[in-house]
């Protein structure tokens, strides 16, 4: 869910991007990195020549195949037209733009040796940084952080996970959508400045969690419905060291991702939404990846995998599993049900002291505190939620144990808000870190890749 749009580049990027995937397909009719792999599990048992057809006959071609010719006869029709110049073509600028100017807040997590808390900016690409005790004036337009890390150097675009080493201050943040790479900053680190590592990672990669006693790094993708295990110090083309996918795994459009240490489990905050892949029920350590992961062990199954038509939406959940699952193990237990609240369960934390496990909920708004052994359609043991808690689509959790604070990101409210540990009910936040004016809107354009026009509505319809 990466719901974020950046401020100039990435308009030009959009159209750029539209024009150049509209000639390539075009000019070439297929791309192989979108064509589904061949299906090698069958076996051929016979082989007949077709019979010989009348030449009235007409043969319907596959759509993929007509689709192909119309595209080689418009470019046939085209051979005779004289050529444009492309300083005539893209000269001008759009008559209006909507986009957010300031800065989305998507993940969040804290430092308490340092004394900072850092956010990831959906809108602008940004990792910022702020200091823990940072309060934004009422009548102040925003916060200054005190670091920014931005710019093509550091090869971040559309962050949604955040992990801060607490030894180390290393900061690990996925990009989920279009860099499909994981970068890792040292602290410190300010400007345009290339990450230490960058590890590529499938793609729609969201959440992050790390299981420091074993070194391992876990790593949620949503449209593959999977969980992707690699080695903490994983760099470059790396592959991962499990995978968990397939149709009995309970995962859907999963997002945020917590451990359990202690209880050698992890906990999965999922959406609903999955369709099921042609090898679900296969093991799929050696099956070859696409792109990045062309031929790399323990890739999740793409969309080229996917079986037409099976595509569904149930309700939200909170899955857990065992930190050595696998393949398609399935979970230990799941909460969901109407009686849990989940909406677009998102970024999710866990207390290890209390055996709490906290869920923002985006859609709620609010945050949902459970047990940490909650199984089934079970009423949160806390919610917090309410106006004078300033939650606005909150996508992100962090706990400070030190300072016994619980930390939000609200995507919809430019804003970072922190309360007590133990807050519940209509809780005012105790610090507001603002990004934007308090009036201005958070338009939370999630990466649209399409548009469409209401002509009845006179309204733009924006599928993100």
């Amino acid at each position: 869910m990466a719901r974020a749009h950046r401020v100039g580049r990435t308009w030009l990027r959009l159209m750029v991007a539209g024009g150049v995937t509209a000639g390539v397909m075009l000019s070439a009719g297929h791309s192989p990195y979108y064509a589904a792999a061949p299906y090698t599990h069958g076996r051929l048992v016979k082989v007949e020549p077709l019979p010989n057809l009348d030449e009235n006959m007409v043969c319907l071609l596959p759509a993929a195949v007509q689709r192909a010719e119309r595209a080689a006869a418009v470019q046939q029709d085209r051979a005779g037209l004289p050529l444009g110049d492309e300083t005539e073509v893209f000269a001008g600028s759009p008559d209006r733009k909507v986009q957010d100017k300031y800065p989305g807040f998507a993940a969040i997590a804290v430092d308490p040796a340092r004394n900072e808390v850092v956010v990831t900016d959906e809108n602008l690409f940004q990792i910022l940084t702020y200091d823990r005790l940072e309060n934004t004036p009422e009548h102040a337009e925003a916060s200054t952080p005190k670091r920014t890390i931005a710019g093509d150097n550091t090869l971040i675009e559309f962050q949604s996970g955040l992990y801060i080493d607490q030894k180390s201050g290393d900061v690990y943040a996925p990009n989920n959508d279009t860099v499909d790479t994981l970068v890792v900053f040292s602290p410190g680190s300010d400007g345009d400045v290339k990450p230490k590592r960058a590890l590529h990672t499938p793609h729609g990669t969201f959440g992050i969690a790390v299981d420091e006693k074993r070194g391992e790094m876990f790593l949620t993708t949503q449209h593959d419905s999977t969980v992707v295990v690699f080695r903490k110090d994983a760099d470059k083309d790396d592959a991962p060291i499990r995978l968990l996918q397939g149709d009995d795994t309970g995962l859907a459009d999963p997002h945020g991702i917590a451990i359990d240490p202690k209880d050698e489990v992890f906990f999965v905050a999922n959406y609903g939404s999955r369709a099921l892949r042609r090898a679900d029920r296969e093991i799929r350590t050696g099956v070859p990846g696409s792109g990045k992961g062309r031929d790399k062990a323990n890739w999740p199954l793409g969309r080229e995998y996917a079986v037409p038509g099976s595509g569904t939406h149930a309700e939200p959940s909170i899955t857990v599993h065992a930190l050595s699952a696998s393949d398609n193990d399935k979970p230990l237990r799941a909460i969901r049900g109407p009686k849990t609240e989940l909406n677009w369960p998102t970024g999710i934390a866990f207390d290890p002291e209390k055996r709490e496990l906290f869920v923002a909920n985006d859609m709620g708004p609010s945050i949902l505190v459970f047990d940490a052994s909650a199984s089934g359609d079970v009423a949160p043991k806390r919610v917090l939620k309410g106006p004078n808690t300033k939650l606005a689509n909150p996508t992100a959790v962090a706990l400070d144990f030190k300072n016994a604070e619980l930390w939000v990101a609200n995507f919809g409210g430019h804003t970072a808000t922190v309360y007590p540990i133990t807050a519940e009910g209509d809780t005012a936040p105790l610090r507001i870190i603002r990004s934007a004016p308090e009036s201005a809107p958070s338009l939370m354009i999630g990466n649209p890749g399409a548009l469409t026009y209401d002509e009845k509505r006179e309204e733009i319809l924006v599928p993100n």
